[in-house]
């Protein structure tokens, strides 16, 4: 049985040691963030943190990823308070969504090893491939969250998932409910 730690917690795979990441991940582990895009490397969807390092994940089996360090999109932060998450939505650098954890992953990969990247260095850390075309809009995010990351720039981001509504309001005034709703 495969024995990793995934989102800082050891987990043990009850599975084929040559089943691919990505699998254990999504069909034992239920961390569906990591997007199944095209199987063969090409696309990135897939991208997860294994030690420090952006892998794809339907290229590295569990065998090889036995004993190392894995982070999922779930596992970068609970209330989508990583600076790459925070800099994707100021930017808008997000559309369909469906290649945004792989992006963000990658990101966050290059961001912890170099907090202030060149367009060029961005460009040769993500090569994922987004049908939406986010790609200037995305360079622009990755820099801000290293501005965010160096502490040179603050985001004012939404409230937390999961907050009461009369918190969210309070903090964001555009999600109070209407008077009449709120009467009722």
């Amino acid at each position: 049985m495969p024995a990793l730690t995934v989102n800082d917690r050891p987990v043990r795979f009850d599975m084929d040691p040559e089943t691919p990441l990505l699998w254990a991940l999504r069909d034992a582990a239920n961390l569906t963030g990591t997007k199944y895009g095209c199987g063969v490397g090409d696309c990135h969807a897939c991208t997860v943190i294994v030690d420090g390092e952006a892998l794809r994940s339907c290229l590295i089996t569990l065998a090889e990823a036995e004993g190392r360090y894995v982070t999922t999109i779930e596992g970068l932060s609970r209330d989508r308070s990583h600076p790459v998450q925070q800099a994707l939505v100021a930017e808008q650098a997000i559309q369909c969504g469906f290649c945004t954890p792989g992006i963000a992953m990658a990101a966050a990969a290059l961001i912890e090893a170099n907090p202030d990247p060149s367009e060029e260095a961005i460009r040769q850390a993500i090569p994922n491939l987004c049908r939406c075309g986010v790609y200037p809009r995305l360079v622009r995010a990755i820099q801000r969250a290293g501005r965010v990351a160096r502490r040179v720039e603050r985001i004012s981001a939404a409230p937390a998932p999961g907050i009461s509504a009369d918190d969210a309001a309070a903090e964001v005034p555009a999600m109070a409910a209407p008077q009449s709703e709120a009467r009722e």
